[in-house]
């Protein structure tokens, strides 16, 4: 059947990811903020960065001409403001952090302070549906779990942003899910921004893609966990589809697996969490012999499959929902096990 606004959208979508990819080549042709290699780095030589420029502008452009077609209107303006405001602060340090380089505690600091403009304009989690408990108010605590939820996500991309096409791939992935369950559950804003997303990444992917031609960046990586993170809020609470907050983390849940359980060995080892390193699990399996590609292929399976989690967690009651994350906790347990049984048959430090 005929659907003039779903091949608008389509139209729409493609002329954005072919703007994404002209602006992603012209920063590696011309600007190239340029990534020198250290202990960290996954590559040997110098690359352009801020690679992530193309992902904010797409997103700005998509927010742009949404306005002036009259559908963004389902958000309040005060909200439509604080979040378009806090996203333009965020890829603004952010792009200083790719100039400059500054320190991972200037940079969290500096996060903090796009998190707390967001929980100023009110995008603030205010219910969780627990089993056994049904639906809890949050009150006062929605803002310590809204301030933990957008600063944790905003750094797990940024510290997952270590291999080529990695965090590019997984944005593709996340947001095409995250624009089709919000679609199907009758949002306009959400999905819109949704592919905005979708869009942009793509376009940026054409050159990332193993071997890279350029990368991410702060820029792109912040940005990324950021929005999602702040999206996943909005949709839940103050958008006409009212999805699940629970989404967002279960499509995005090895990125945050990863973090954290690298963030607790690194913690209990006694190690100083702030300092650079290359233990995170992927960067393990990438170091104990699979190459770039096999390790970003396996994290691009684990989040199609979380994709289709989240599409079976939108169809079951809200109090049941959480029980959805058990069969990929223990994946990314069964994952963590088969990462460290390499680690240990090939010597590698960690």
């Amino acid at each position: 059947m005929y659907n003039p606004d779903l091949y608008l959208h389509i139209l729409f979508g493609t002329i954005m990811t072919m703007v994404a990819f002209a602006v992603t080549w012209s920063m590696r042709r011309f600007v190239q903020i340029m990534d020198e290699p250290n202990h960290r780095s996954s590559h040997s030589k110098a690359i352009p960065r801020a690679g992530g420029v193309a992902i904010v502008i797409t997103f700005f452009i998509g927010l742009t001409v949404t306005w002036f077609m009259g559908e963004l209107d389902s958000i309040a303006r005060p909200l439509l403001f604080g979040f378009v405001f806090s996203t333009l602060l965020i890829s603004l340090i952010s792009l200083v952090d790719d100039i400059s380089e500054r320190s991972a505690l200037v940079k969290a600091f500096t996060h903090m302070i796009a998190v707390v403009v967001v929980l100023y304009f009110g995008i603030v989690l205010d219910e969780l549906s627990m089993p056994v408990f049904g639906d809890i108010k949050l009150g006062w605590l929605g803002y310590v779990i809204s301030f933990c939820w957008i600063l944790g996500l905003t750094n797990a991309y940024n510290f997952m942003d270590g291999l080529d096409g990695l965090a590019g791939g997984v944005a593709v992935i996340a947001s095409l899910f995250f624009m089709i369950i919000t679609f199907y559950e009758g949002s306009t804003f959400v999905y819109i921004i949704s592919y905005s997303l979708l869009a942009g990444a793509l376009g940026f992917l054409f050159l990332n893609y193993p071997p890279a031609k350029i990368i991410l960046g702060d820029v792109g990586a912040a940005f990324l966990g950021f929005v999602f993170a702040v999206l996943a809020i909005i949709a839940a609470r103050y958008d006409e589809s009212k999805t699940s907050f629970l989404v967002m983390p279960l499509l995005l849940f090895n990125f945050i697996y990863d973090t954290s359980f690298t963030f607790i060995r690194r913690l209990v080892k006694g190690e100083k969490v702030t300092e650079a390193h290359r233990t995170h699990l992927y960067q393990l399996l990438n170091r104990s012999g699979y190459s770039h590609l096999e390790v970003v292929l396996t994290q691009y399976c684990m989040v199609f499959l979380q994709g289709l989690g989240a599409l079976w967690l939108i169809n079951i009651p809200g109090d049941e929902r959480m029980l959805v994350f058990v069969p990929f906790l223990l994946l990314q347990v069964a994952y963590t096990y088969v990462v460290f049984q390499r680690v240990e048959k090939y010597g590698v430090e960690y």
